[in-house]
């Protein structure tokens, strides 16, 4: 089984800074993607930044610039460091991993955490 767990949210005015973390526990595979969602009341999921085992990451366009995501894999930690935050970030920040290679057990399942909320305010 898999675990994910989200870290790190929490209340800061615009213009200010988080780090999100985010941690995998349980069976890990080598190859992998972590991806970052973010959901506010009513909508759905959408798409912030991915990161994969090789490191090549990915970003929505509305956070390229000021969010940047990253992995340590010792620790099995996947990070997002927002900059320069704004209310449209504000929302229920989610992390998804994925492991993608035939060879993991539960090829291309999503494991899901709970979620950590970012408040951003004016």
């Amino acid at each position: 089984q898999v675990q994910v767990s989200e870290s790190g949210g929490g209340s800061v005015q615009a213009g200010g800074s988080l780090r999100l973390s985010c941690v995998v526990s349980g069976y890990t595979c080598r190859v992998y993607d972590m991806t970052w969602y973010r959901q506010t009341p009513g909508n759905e999921r959408e798409f912030v930044a991915t990161i994969d085992s090789d490191g090549t990451t990915s970003y929505a366009d509305s956070v390229k610039g000021r969010f940047t995501i990253s992995q340590d894999k010792v620790l099995k930690t996947a990070y997002l460091q927002m900059s320069s935050l704004n209310v449209d970030d504000t929302a229920m920040y989610f992390c998804r991993r994925v492991h993608t290679s035939r060879l993991c057990l539960n090829s291309g399942k999503p494991y899901w955490g709970q979620g950590t909320q970012v408040t951003v305010s004016s």
